[in-house]
């Protein structure tokens, strides 16, 4: 064969393979625009008093936190939102209260999250759900400026059916810091039922957290919650109330929402006290900020903590733990709902992270 020969079939080999690989990529291409423009199972919300006057926009950021507004605007705008069985196309639709909302989500586009070999603990694991085991630094969600190394992204890795549920399976959320357990669905049906207990507070949520200064005994603190006025990293107690038709006292939802925590006390430790915390909702940085706002914040908070708050008079070996402890001292350490294919309540049970478990332990110590 001559040189000129193998030249030719070389650049027609080449040629094949260009070919090939352009025909695959149009077809991955095709694939994912099928994949971005499917319509998934439709969801209802319930509104109450509490949305009167808020726009339609706005309530739905509340029952999709990890969707942007600009995207959610953009569902509406296509006619995939619907009020009490009717379209309504405008995002700045002010709401009576009281109304159904019927949403037809989008899927996210296939490429907009990256699947990574991200390290995570499965906790259980059936046909319907995953329970996984957070551990502390472990951001749940993509966001902007941290779009990847998040638990999303490691879910897609392990899972990549997950691509097409919303937020990747994930029912409700924990703090990059905060520890435990969380529950992602692997299925349509089983997203739709954990949302929806989730909305009508049929979960059960306990916490071990560990707060500054000594409690004299249990108790439910119920203060709405809303997004700082100042600091927009940070929500805060937010007691805005305004008067209804009838004369009443009613709170303001479009600054805040109802927050309610309860508490027991596990046990009282020298300038410290153990808790165990169940949420009856799920605001953000709800734990942290309640527990703020009545002057015992979590210990490790950085981010609800006030400056210098140091206990004095302890041991060199629990200012050596402390100051090494750099995270809030919370722990989701139990987890129960209604399995959604059985119709019985499981719960899932998880021992404190040896950081925090090792300042308690010291603790025990300094009395």
């Amino acid at each position: 064969m001559t040189k000129s020969s193998e030249n030719n079939q070389d650049s027609e080999f080449n040629q094949i393979t260009d070919d090939l690989k352009n025909q695959s990529q149009e077809d991955q291409s095709q694939e994912n625009q099928v994949q971005e423009n499917e319509l998934l199972e439709e969801e209802a919300f319930e509104l109450d008093e509490n949305n009167f006057g808020e726009r339609l926009d706005l309530a739905l950021v509340k029952f999709y936190p990890n969707i942007s507004r600009s995207r959610i605007q953009s569902w509406i705008k296509a006619g995939q939102v619907k009020i009490d069985g009717a379209v309504e196309a405008k995002p700045k639709f002010r709401l009576t209260g009281n109304e159904t909302l019927s949403v037809t989500p989008k899927n996210e586009p296939k490429g907009e999250w990256t699947a990574e070999n991200i390290e995570f603990t499965v906790h259980y694991e059936d046909d319907d759900l995953i329970i996984v085991n957070k551990r502390a630094g472990l951001v749940v969600h993509p966001a902007p400026g941290h779009r990847q190394d998040t638990l999303v992204n490691g879910l897609l890795y392990r899972y990549p059916e997950l691509r097409t549920l919303p937020r990747a399976g994930i029912v409700h959320r924990l703090d990059k810091d905060t520890t435990g357990l969380l529950v992602v669905a692997k299925t349509p049906e089983a997203h739709f039922n954990l949302v929806e207990q989730l909305q009508n507070r049929a979960f059960k949520r306990e916490y071990i957290a560990l707060v500054h200064h000594t409690l004299v005994a249990g108790d439910t603190i119920d203060l709405p919650i809303g997004r700082h006025p100042q600091q927009r990293k940070k929500m805060a107690v937010i007691e805005d109330e305004r008067v209804d038709e009838f004369g009443e006292s009613i709170l303001n939802s479009s600054r805040s929402k109802e927050a309610i925590t309860h508490f027991r006390i596990s046990e009282k430790f020298k300038h410290f006290t153990l808790l165990r915390v169940q949420l009856e909702t799920g605001r953000t940085h709800q734990i942290r900020v309640h527990f703020s706002h009545i002057h015992h914040p979590l210990v490790g908070d950085t981010l609800y903590l006030p400056r210098n708050l140091r206990p004095r008079n302890m041991s060199e070996e629990f200012e050596t733990l402390f100051d090494n402890f750099r995270r809030q001292a919370l722990h989701a350490e139990t987890l129960g709902l209604i399995h959604p294919s059985t119709g019985e309540f499981v719960s899932w049970q998880t021992d404190v992270p040896e950081d925090m478990r090792s300042l308690i332990e010291q603790l025990k110590t300094e009395q």
